[in-house]
């Protein structure tokens, strides 16, 4: 059975608290005995932790705005001079350019390029693009790399 086949009474019947002890919630009605949360219309702050300082004022409040984005590793067109072959996530990882072939990749000008070279990554500037294209190279946009979940081993017993 799953839970969207589940059928369930629409309406619960309300509990009646605080109706004579025989009803099951007489007397205190759940609130316990005494106090600021037995009261009539007591409620407490959004974020109250019992006098201790909140968790959004524990924390600091830093101007601005970090975004959880992850930013592009740049490489520059003269270190590609270095790489032989077709480049991409993979060959720039085993140059030891990039920290990971997982990573987005962009190709920003600093640097003369002499060799002809087939890019393959992420992103690159127009003045790169074009420096690619005037060595005789090409230049093409790909999707970022995805991980590729391991499997567990099988338990041979």
């Amino acid at each position: 059975m799953k839970a969207h086949e589940l059928i369930v009474a629409s309406h619960r019947r309300k509990n009646r608290v605080g109706r004579g002890i025989s009803a099951g919630q007489g007397k205190t009605a759940g609130r316990g005995t005494k106090g600021q949360g037995s009261r009539a219309g007591s409620s407490r702050k959004p974020g109250f932790e019992g006098g201790q300082n909140p968790l959004m004022q524990r924390l600091p409040k830093l101007r601005g705005f970090r975004s959880q984005h992850a930013k592009a590793e740049v490489i520059y067109t003269g270190q590609l001079e270095t790489i032989k072959g077709i480049v991409d996530n993979f060959s720039l990882f085993n140059a030891g350019l990039v920290s990971s072939p997982y990573t987005k990749v962009k190709i920003v000008v600093r640097g003369a390029i002499t060799k002809k070279f087939i890019v393959k990554l992420q992103a690159a500037s127009k003045p790169a693009v074009v420096a690619i294209k005037k060595a005789g190279g090409s230049f093409d946009i790909t999707s970022q790399l995805k991980r590729v979940a391991k499997k567990p081993a099988e338990n041979k017993t």
